[in-house]
């Protein structure tokens, strides 16, 4: 990597490396995460609270010796997140919301196992969903696809952002600019930050051990958004109107990427 530093690269720090050893433990939770995100799709229903999905995901995790990441991650109040139609991300659980039919709704969760993080999230369509809300759920996982197949050994993060808003964009929809993926394994969030709009050759180089979330969300209106004044948790489109979201956590290998939350 020193060769690259010299001609100007921004190089991951040691820490942003995985060992093999730190491998193992990341891929252990994340086998947690993806079954407490199947546990979720086996069972989510029109007329179920969304405080119901938290109980799920709180008791799944702790029957498999793990801990439910956002639980009091500085000061939110739940065990996931479950974010419905215009709710962009940290949808916070409740026994008084309902799933209806025709929602889109993110479950984002993440999984502390002996120390070692995992996160991913899934959309669940419930119901008879419009033709246009149902478009936007599957167009957001390509994205999602799209950019998990730019990460590639010694490409950059801004290769990331370009592949994901040039689709998204080619498709009508928006990207929101203020969130992205994140580094993640030893801590729930570490660097690098992956944004979902990006330049191409540009950013920090994607190096063989280093572990992150690649989680684009696309809105069907504009991209601006803002926070829920009130429990200064949520975040909802700006005009109202859809936005979806699908999340992996990916390790950057000697020939590609692996998906560790499949």
């Amino acid at each position: 990597m020193a060769e690259f530093e010299k001609h100007g690269y921004e190089v991951p720090t040691p820490e942003l490396i995985k060992t093999p050893a730190q491998i193992e433990k990341i891929r252990a939770s994340a086998k947690i995460n993806t079954g407490v995100l199947d546990a979720v799709a086996a069972v989510i229903h029109e007329g179920m609270s969304t405080q119901e999905i938290d109980d799920i995901v709180s008791s799944y995790t702790k029957l498999h010796g793990a801990v439910c990441a956002p639980l009091h991650f500085e000061g939110y109040p739940k065990s996931v997140c479950t974010s419905i139609n215009e709710e962009v991300c940290h949808g916070i659980p409740s026994r008084l919301r309902k799933l209806r039919d025709g929602d889109i709704v993110n479950v984002d969760v993440s999984t502390i196992l002996d120390g070692y993080y995992s996160d991913a999230s899934r959309m669940f369509m419930i119901g008879q969903v419009s033709e246009a809300d149902r478009r936007l759920v599957e167009e957001t996982k390509k994205c999602l696809e799209i950019g998990m197949a730019a990460a590639q050994p010694w490409a950059q993060v801004g290769d990331i952002g370009y592949a994901i808003s040039k689709y998204a964009h080619s498709k009508g929809y928006t990207v929101v600019r203020e969130l992205g993926g994140h580094g993640v394994g030893l801590e729930f969030h570490e660097d690098p930050f992956i944004s979902h709009i990006g330049k191409r050759h540009t950013g920090m180089l994607l190096v063989p051990g280093m572990i992150f979330t690649i989680e684009p969300m696309i809105n069907m209106g504009k991209a601006a958004v803002y926070i829920d004044p009130y429990n200064q948790w949520t975040i909802y489109t700006q005009d109202h109107k859809p936005s979806a979201q699908w999340e992996h956590t990916i390790l950057i290998t000697e020939t590609g990427n692996e998906i560790l939350t499949y």
